[in-house]
């Protein structure tokens, strides 16, 4: 195959995963920007190898859970352990709140724990597979706010500031806006995101590092998000320093597991 291919082979992959319907090959072909007779041969070829399947009656597309299988197999081989898994839920069952742990991953996070603390009201249950987009997520000014200034706002500007998903209405749109945005996060000890990733919701975030060592590289970082009327400025400290007492934790266990495969390298 060439790289081209692989490139389109990916591409399909990536339209595919954000679907709930099914999707009509003429559609795929539209969206690739792809002739249709080209993207046949390339769904066929990934039926062959159980990635998409075809739905007899309509004749659309859609992913096969083998992608899901690999995704479980390789959260298991980067040994995401029940003791760091215990951290984030005892942190949801303290906040009351929904919590991630996110590592950094090619100069940018994903998503590798999670836990629902909320039990009554309104629930925030995000996408675990949507992209982390740096600049308007608490996650993203977390981890931002520990480099050099010049380091990440060249970060941000490289990716822009636009993104897969519609963002809030409170994300910043320009360089400037958002260096004032990572000096109140350095300033205050901890990034919030307000209505800036997405409307109607609010976030906290703070980093944790790979040891207890002075100026150990930073792992990853640990979030509580949940509805803005209830991740409110006025819970902002209580959140902060339950966060804290998690990355502490975090930091302590994080070594033992970094040993098994070094995850967070960049």
């Amino acid at each position: 195959m060439t790289v081209a291919s692989v490139a389109r082979c990916l591409a399909l992959l990536e339209l595919l995963a954000g679907e709930r319907e099914l999707v009509e090959l003429s559609e795929l072909a539209s969206r690739l920007d792809m002739p249709v007779s080209a993207t046949h041969r390339l769904v066929t070829t990934l039926i062959n190898r159980g990635w998409l399947i075809q739905d007899i009656a309509s004749r659309k597309y859609a992913l096969s859970l083998k992608m899901s299988t690999l995704a479980f197999r390789n959260l298991d081989a980067c040994n995401v352990s029940e003791l760091v898994q215990s951290v984030v839920t005892r942190l949801a069952a303290e906040t009351r709140e929904y919590c991630r742990l996110a590592v950094l991953e090619n100069r940018g996070l994903v998503w590798m724990a999670r836990a629902q603390g909320a039990t009554t009201g309104l629930r925030y249950d995000p996408n675990m597979g949507q992209e982390i987009v740096l600049h308007a997520t608490a996650s993203g000014k977390a981890w931002l706010g520990t480099l050099p200034e010049e380091e990440a706002l060249a970060i941000v500007y490289s990716r822009g500031f636009d993104a897969r998903h519609k963002l809030g209405p409170n994300s910043a749109h320009c360089i400037d806006e958002f260096r004032l945005r990572l000096a109140e996060t350095r300033q205050r000890g901890f990034a919030t995101s307000v209505e800036e990733d997405e409307a109607g919701t609010a976030a906290i975030a703070v980093p944790f590092r790979a040891s207890s060592v002075y100026d150990a590289p930073v792992a990853g970082t640990v979030s509580v998000a949940g509805p803005l009327i209830r991740i409110t400025p006025d819970r902002w400290a209580e959140l902060a320093d339950a966060l804290n007492g998690a990355a502490k934790e975090l930091t302590q266990i994080w070594p033992a597991k970094a040993r098994a495969r070094p995850l967070g390298s960049t």
